[in-house]
């Protein structure tokens, strides 16, 4: 096998997937495939988990077709196959057949590095597939989706988006999948709102939203939703803080580009200008009673007081008025 192979080809002698993201994983494979039928529409397509590859397996799915027909072999959980059989894929590396494509999904570390080792050895095309644990690399992920629809989500839709779905990357493929399906135009924070509040881990930061503008009304019947769609208080009390603390620093900081009040703030650019809006109508004193009112909340549904939704009620009224305080005096 030639030892550098073209890593955007799919239709090289090897692919490596390699991570523990499995809507990845499965893209990986779906990628072959696809490319192996448009080459070749009766490509026969062999999926195995790693206990159904056993010794001369792979030597037998491999063997000559009188037909001569093209052929993807995909074996999943490849760190998990027996020492025998990892001996007869190290040895197929050496001589892989021709209009044969074998996928090899590996979750990575240490467990069956070494079959990882050789197949890079070899030159296999490898796409990584990584376990997407923060925020930033599932936003980055909802841009990448829009992006390849060629259609355009504003950064407060791709955040929204992230905030109510959460961290299974099927269900934000999906969502972006439904919102291109049926919304014309540039997708923004609205269209996402109104596809998908309620959802708990996107409550939470509506309520939050709508307090520090100062919208109480709307701040009272978003938490009222929130807790009978079964979010924690405490997650409320959270992001009431975050909210509060972003306007505070922000209010605190010298004026500058975005970007660079990004890199000092830590915060994304998208948010600055998020926060820029919500902060017109705040003084320094209405962040200090803001702050104030989330920690005496925070108390009261971490235990010390006897109804959690009262003392959220009450931290949004008094959040809200200082959102005004401004205007106030």
């Amino acid at each position: 096998m030639a030892k550098k192979t073209a890593q955007d080809d799919p239709l090289a002698p090897v692919t490596l997937a390699v991570g523990q993201e499995d809507l990845l994983l499965d893209r990986a494979v779906q990628e072959v495939v696809a490319a192996a039928r448009a080459a070749d529409a009766d490509t026969d397509v062999r999926d195995l988990t790693s206990d159904q590859l056993q010794p001369g397996t792979l030597a037998e799915l491999t063997s000559p077709s009188l037909f001569s027909e093209r052929k993807v072999v995909v074996v999943r959980n490849a760190q998990d196959l027996s020492a025998d059989t990892v001996k007869d894929v190290k040895a197929y590396f050496g001589a892989p057949a021709e209009e044969i494509t074998l996928v090899l999904l590996h979750a990575g570390g240490v467990k069956g590095k070494g079959l990882l080792d050789a197949a890079r050895k070899v030159g296999a095309r490898e796409v990584a597939c990584p376990k997407m644990t923060k925020p930033a690399d599932r936003l980055a992920f909802v841009r990448s989706e829009f992006r390849v629809t060629g259609r355009s989500a504003t950064p407060e839709a791709c955040q929204a988006l992230v905030d109510s779905i959460g961290s299974d990357l099927r269900e934000l493929a999906s969502a972006v999948t439904q919102l291109v399906a049926d919304v014309e135009g540039t997708i923004d924070g609205a269209v996402v709102g109104r596809y998908y509040t309620g959802r708990a881990e996107a409550s939470s930061f509506e309520v939050a939203d709508r307090a520090v503008e100062g919208r109480a009304a709307e701040a009272l019947e978003a938490l009222r939703w929130s807790l009978s769609t079964g979010v924690a208080p405490v997650m409320i009390t959270s992001a009431l803080a975050q909210g509060v603390r972003a306007i505070g620093k922000l209010s605190s900081a010298r004026g500058g580009r975005p970007a660079d009040l990004a890199r000092e703030l830590g915060m994304p650019p998208w948010k600055i200008d998020r926060v820029r809006q919500q902060m017109r109508g705040w003084t320094p004193d209405g962040v200090a009673e803001a702050l104030r009112a989330v920690a005496v909340a925070d108390a009261g549904v971490k235990g010390g007081g006897d109804d959690a939704a009262y003392a959220l009620e009450k931290a949004l009224v008094v959040i809200a008025r200082a959102a005004r305080s401004r205007g106030r005096g």
